[in-house]
């Protein structure tokens, strides 16, 4: 093999490893396994949220919450009436759910179906503006349900914390300030 062949075959590994390395945009990451949402706290604990706050995905993709703070005990709650007496602020043909306490590096996982917009919260943080809005599908999909309104129930820090689904959708993964 002369010099170019064996550059070109070195830039063609190359080339693949990068590629085969590289992570799944979370729109299709449900066919090449779960999309991770950390669960994540400051080494001090004065910051804590959900890593990223803001995600798009196609329906049936399966989330992954993973407890990464070693410092605190997490909890992804969907907000619905079945939980906790909440206001729904999932689609209407969605199933809530509620993880549980997740001690650090503790997992849970949901397969979400449902088009439309999720909101969830952490039940231990929630005043401290530990929630999550997920997009799921895209509006003008078939049973699409936008964003729930703001509610008096939700404390403002989780409302302020909340990204709207313009962002979501025009940026891709939003993650918090705050934690590394």
């Amino acid at each position: 093999m002369n010099r170019r062949g064996l550059l070109a075959l070195a830039s063609g590994g190359v080339a693949a490893l990068a590629l085969r390395t590289r992570p799944a945009a979370a729109h299709g990451a449900a066919a090449h396994g779960p999309v991770l949402i950390e669960m994540r706290g400051s080494a001090r604990g004065e910051h804590v949220g959900f890593a990223p706050l803001g995600l798009a995905v196609a329906p049936g993709a399966l989330l992954r919450f993973v407890n990464r703070d070693a410092s605190n005990s997490h909890t992804a709650t969907t907000y619905h009436p079945s939980l906790f007496d909440r206001q729904r602020r999932i689609p209407a043909a969605a199933a809530p759910w509620d993880s549980g306490l997740l001690l650090p590096e503790e997992s849970f996982e949901v397969t979400l179906e449902a088009a439309g917009v999720y909101d969830c919260y952490c039940q231990p943080h929630e005043m401290a503006g530990m929630v999550l809005r997920l997009v799921v599908g895209r509006p003008g999909d078939p049973g699409w349900e936008g964003a729930a309104p703001p509610s008096d129930d939700l404390p403002e820090a989780a409302l302020a914390a909340l990204p709207s689904v313009e962002a979501i959708l025009a940026d891709g993964p939003l993650m918090p300030a705050g934690l590394a």
